[in-house]
């Protein structure tokens, strides 16, 4: 009998490979994997852990372990403590905004009869755009002076806005283009997710009493789209904190530290101050807030979660 069949109450099996495989195989077959994940995530982790204990500045042949010192100097540190703030502000602007837009957008264009694909495309384009062409875009656009949005409100007889030059309104005008160009992406996501909600819960739920779309939206729609909601809200959460290209591009940090944010001040902090133990330190911390929110937002939306 061949060796992929087995015979059981006078019947001829068929043997899936896994199961004759030795197991020997899917290891060998896994290892370029598990290297290259070594190499370019974990590896990279160790050493930014083991910098972060150190006073190492780059481009120096010297190295001292200094324990939690870099740690201790970052409590009192202004600059950092600044850039914590406007990270945090910052997310709480645009995660919720792009994801309520997002959803906005999705329900909108899915009632629609005509030109759902169009209007898809439409607001999916800026995701496709690379961030420093879109926040030099951006930047001209809302330029203090020669800026056409400024220009608009000049010929309307209105002041001129400098948002990027006013430091109650630089980091909301930050905000306001990441939420522009992450819309789209959670739009697509939703409508996704729209597309799976079956239509006869629908006619159920109409035969239920609920008549009105807003009734079916929040007792049907919504609860159905929890596990996209779930994978949005995180995603989107993450792809805030990681703000650095248009900081880097528009503001710089400024004006006077009022955009200063987390990446970017660690930027500085090892490639332009050489402090790389410090920018270390700043990372680990960046890392843990992450994961933090990451794992608190998984908890407490899953509880949320119908499947």
């Amino acid at each position: 009998m061949p060796a992929d069949l087995t015979q059981s109450s006078g019947m001829v099996r068929p043997v899936r490979m896994g199961a004759i495989m030795s197991p020997w195989i899917a290891y060998c077959l896994a290892t370029p994997a598990i290297l290259l994940l070594a190499l370019t995530v974990i590896g990279p982790i160790i050493v930014m852990i083991a910098l972060s204990f150190t006073n190492y500045e780059f481009g120096s042949l010297g190295i001292q372990w200094t324990g939690l010192e870099n740690y201790r100097q970052l409590l009192d540190d202004r600059t950092f403590k600044r850039a914590l703030w406007n990270t945090f502000a910052y997310v709480a602007m645009v995660a919720p905004a792009s994801v309520l837009l997002g959803l906005f957008l999705a329900v909108l264009i899915d009632g629609l009869r005509h030109g759902q694909r169009f209007y898809r495309l439409v607001f999916f384009l800026p995701v496709t755009a690379t961030v420093v062409a879109m926040a030099m875009v951006w930047k001209y656009l809302l330029h203090g002076t020669i800026g056409p949005f400024n220009l608009l409100l000049q010929s309307l007889g209105l002041p001129s806005l400098d948002i990027f030059g006013n430091r109650d309104l630089a980091l909301a005008g930050l905000a306001a283009i990441n939420i522009w160009s992450l819309a789209g992406f959670n739009m697509v996501l939703f409508a996704a997710g729209l597309t799976g909600v079956p239509e006869d819960i629908y006619d159920a739920a109409a035969m239920d009493g609920m008549e009105s779309s807003l009734d079916r939206f929040l007792n049907v729609t919504l609860p159905l789209l929890g596990p996209t909601m779930l994978f949005v809200v995180v995603t989107s959460t993450i792809t805030a904190f990681k703000v650095f290209d248009t900081v880097a591009v528009i503001t710089r940090g400024g004006p006077r530290g009022s955009t200063d944010i987390l990446l970017y001040t660690t930027y500085l902090e090892g490639f332009s101050y050489f402090r790389m133990g410090s920018a270390a330190a700043m990372t680990v911390v960046f890392l843990t807030i992450m994961m933090i929110f990451a794992w608190i937002q998984a908890r407490v939306l899953d509880h949320k979660v119908h499947y």
